[in-house]
């Protein structure tokens, strides 16, 4: 069966390995670094400025992930892929060389830039190079292995930063994407960019709050809001019921555990037809719900109960939700999709904990996990009611 783009017969798996690997590269770079600033800057910068440090990446990837997704679309994913991970090896390279503080502000805003145009370029290269029929799957093990980079990064850059310093971890960071960049480049198949219509600002507005948009991208706008409050918060509920380091640490990698082994087995389930996008879905958010629901329970068991549930639901959402985009998607419009929804999980990432945190300072945080889940069980009930069929139109995955 053709892919979006047309490409037929079979594609050996080795040629889109390095997607996944630009996957975890990524992950691995957001959270490597971030996880290890803080020890970098006790006693130079203030708390402010950490934070700053902190949201370079992440803004760069709000601003343009919209723009370098629209650009792959006209001149092609892979030459932006490439061109993203070299990017980023050059970002990294300059702090290395340059060894100075003043260099970490340009060299983490030079890395979020070019995750702007890697990442989204990754994703839709995984829908243009795979049959439709086997999106779920393949959007599952790309999610594995970002989980893989996410749950990796603040280990194996701790343990670098501890052998030689964030010199040493930026060196690695170089040479990990200069690996990967070289290797999408010998081995990924190049996509013609596909001929494409004018688009106006009205039809800009009429996708973007079109329901098969809307629709799965507020779903993973929620996912990715459950999981940063799961990494951020529940250590904390751990702490007030007694637990130590050891034990809420170990409750966060369940949950990153069960995100990254959840997704392949989703996207197999879509693409057997088991389960549809509209209740995938729907059952991936509910699931999430009754996660962070759990975390209300003080104790050992409602942290493990809430890391499971958290953990599962995110699990089931990512695939479906990014297969749903892609079926829903022009094939010469791919990367634009991706790069908007990428936007939809950003906000998630950095709305979700401000949300519980705002709500904990006026109340509790107990309350806090229970406005969250509120707003994911009420976005999955909007979302059911009035997007599901529109999910559900053709090829039976509704």
């Amino acid at each position: 069966m053709a892919s979006p783009t047309g490409i037929t017969g079979h594609l050996p798996r080795w040629r889109v390995w390095p997607l996944y690997a630009a996957g975890f590269t990524t992950a691995f770079g957001a959270h490597g670094i971030a996880a290890n600033l803080g020890a970098y800057t006790e006693g130079r910068a203030s708390l402010l400025t950490l934070g700053a440090l902190l949201a370079l990446y992440d803004g760069a990837e709000v601003v343009l992930k919209p723009v370098f997704g629209t650009l792959s679309d006209r001149v092609g994913t892979r030459k932006v892929l490439v061109g993203g991970l070299i990017g980023f090896a050059v970002a990294s390279l300059a702090f290395v060389l340059a060894d100075d503080t003043g260099w970490l502000w340009l060299a983490r805003l030079g890395q979020g830039a070019a995750a702007s145009a890697f990442s989204p370029a990754a994703s839709a290269m995984i829908a243009q190079l795979h049959p439709r029929t086997g999106h779920g799957r393949a959007f599952g093990s790309y999610g594995l292995f970002k989980s893989i980079g996410y749950t990796a990064g603040p280990l194996l850059g701790g343990v670098l930063v501890l052998l030689g310093g964030l010199g040493l971890l930026f060196a690695v960071m170089t040479g990990l994407a200069t690996a990967v960049a070289v290797w999408a480049a010998v081995a990924v198949p190049a996509v013609a960019p596909q001929p494409r219509a004018r688009q106006t600002l009205a039809d800009l507005a009429r996708m973007l709050t079109d329901a098969s948009f809307l629709h799965p991208t507020t779903a993973l706008a929620a996912a990715t809001a459950a999981l940063s409050v799961g990494v951020g918060f529940l250590p904390v509920s751990g702490a007030a019921a007694g637990l130590g380091p050891v034990a809420t640490g170990a409750a966060v990698s369940v949950l990153a555990l069960c995100a990254a082994l959840t997704q392949p087995r989703a996207g197999q389930a879509l693409d057997t037809g088991k389960i549809t996008n509209a209740t995938g879905i729907l059952a991936g958010m509910a699931v999430t719900t009754a996660g962070l629901s759990a975390a209300m329970i003080p104790g050992l068991f409602g942290v493990l109960a809430a890391a499971v549930g958290i953990g599962v639901g995110t699990g089931i959402i990512t695939p479906v939700a990014f297969t749903a985009l892609a079926a829903a998607t022009p094939a010469e419009r791919l990367g634009q999709t991706m790069g908007a929804a990428e936007v939809g999980r950003e906000l998630g990432d950095a709305g979700g904990p401000l949300l519980v945190g705002a709500v904990a300072t006026a109340a509790t945080l107990t309350t806090g996990y229970g406005a969250l889940a509120a707003v994911v069980l009420g976005a999955a009930l909007i979302g059911w009611a009035g997007y599901g069929r529109s999910l559900g139109a053709g090829s039976g995955r509704g």
